[in-house]
């Protein structure tokens, strides 16, 4: 695995906002789609707000990049799961709209903005059709991925998951949900955190990614930092280290959550 240690999370947004908006042009000249696989949260958030600022300067055509999200909550009910509404606070397909696909299209002149159809995202009724969407696709350009700061969750597969494991619906463990009340602070308690979630699998990320960026930083990701850069093998205990076993994979952290192997 590569290590990349930067000053702090603006140079990374910085760093992999210009490496995609430079393989978007590429691919834009070969006429084929770039598939950009993104995480909620705020990990990644700096990569987002860089995409705007780098897309405002130098506006890039974005008509064929496709926003694939990692996963969404669900609600549980007589009927069985739903999905939250966009406008929740935490949803993983409202934030995608707001923070990815809505920052790309401000940045944009009208005549470039990124149409909906390029959003994407596992669905209730059939999670598992969600590979073979990303396969039919070409699959992942560069997967942008994040580990929880208490049990290494990656997208919401929980400690133990298989190294085999799909698209699925799965129950969120509890250290998981614990990490999403930082993630999203308006969360009164865990109590409103729910329970259950889509996700991509362990599996499906290192079998459809062509290339891997995971991002920490800030001092609460030092033990992701330390678990990711010694790590040798997919380790259930703390799934985020499928990394490792992915393609061209990066691991890019500030400063503040760098330690010493």
């Amino acid at each position: 695995m590569k290590i990349a240690i930067h000053r702090n999370p603006a140079t990374i947004g910085d760093h992999l906002a210009a490496r995609i908006l430079a393989e978007l042009r590429t691919a834009n000249a070969a006429g084929r789609p770039y598939v950009l696989g993104c995480p909620g949260g705020r990990s990644p958030m700096p990569v987002y707000v860089a995409l705007e600022r780098q897309l405002a300067a130098a506006p890039v055509d974005c008509s064929n990049l496709v926003i694939a999200m990692m996963d969404e909550y669900l609600l549980s009910g007589p009927a069985g799961f739903s999905l939250p509404p966009s406008s929740a606070h935490y949803s993983c397909r409202g934030f995608g709209q707001r923070e990815i696909v809505g920052r790309i299209n401000s940045a944009l002149p009208d005549a470039m903005h990124l149409p909906d159809v390029n959003f994407i995202m596992p669905a209730i009724a059939a999670p598992e059709a969600y590979d073979a969407q990303l396969a039919a696709l070409g699959g992942i350009d560069l997967f942008l991925l994040a580990s929880g700061a208490g049990d290494g969750h990656i997208a919401f597969n929980p400690p133990g998951s298989a190294r085999d494991s799909r698209s699925r619906i799965v129950t969120l463990a509890e250290q998981t949900r614990r990490d999403n009340l930082a993630t999203f602070p308006d969360f009164q308690g865990l109590d409103e955190v729910p329970t259950h979630g889509l996700t991509i699998g362990i599996g499906s990320i290192a079998s459809l990614s062509k290339s891997v960026a995971m991002i920490v930083w800030g001092e609460g990701k030092r033990e992701a930092f330390r678990r990711l850069a010694t790590a040798t093998t997919y380790d259930p205990s703390w799934p985020a280290t499928i990394a490792i076993e992915c393609q061209n994979v990066e691991l890019h952290a500030d400063t503040a959550a760098r330690t010493e192997p």
